[in-house]
């Protein structure tokens, strides 16, 4: 069976924060899977600087912990 994420290896942190991303809309999608609430609420959150904050810092967890298992990218090497 196929899964979504097979790895948080990634060759550059660039892919790293591309990931980081996605595992952020993932959680979104796990959390509210009906797409229609999900547009309903964005109104709600577009201009909101406070979800929007809190947005990044999601983003931010997620890359941490990816760099950690890319070993921050290999010690730069």
């Amino acid at each position: 069976m196929a899964t979504w994420l097979p790895t948080l290896i990634t060759n550059t942190p660039e892919e790293g924060y591309d990931l980081a991303v996605k595992l952020s809309r993932i959680a979104i999608k796990l959390t509210q899977p009906d797409a229609e609430a999900r547009e309903r609420m964005r109104p709600d959150y577009a201009e909101d600087a406070d979800a929007l904050i809190a947005v990044s810092q999601v983003v931010a967890t997620h890359f941490a912990t990816i760099s950690a298992a890319n070993n921050y990218w290999r010690d730069a090497s």
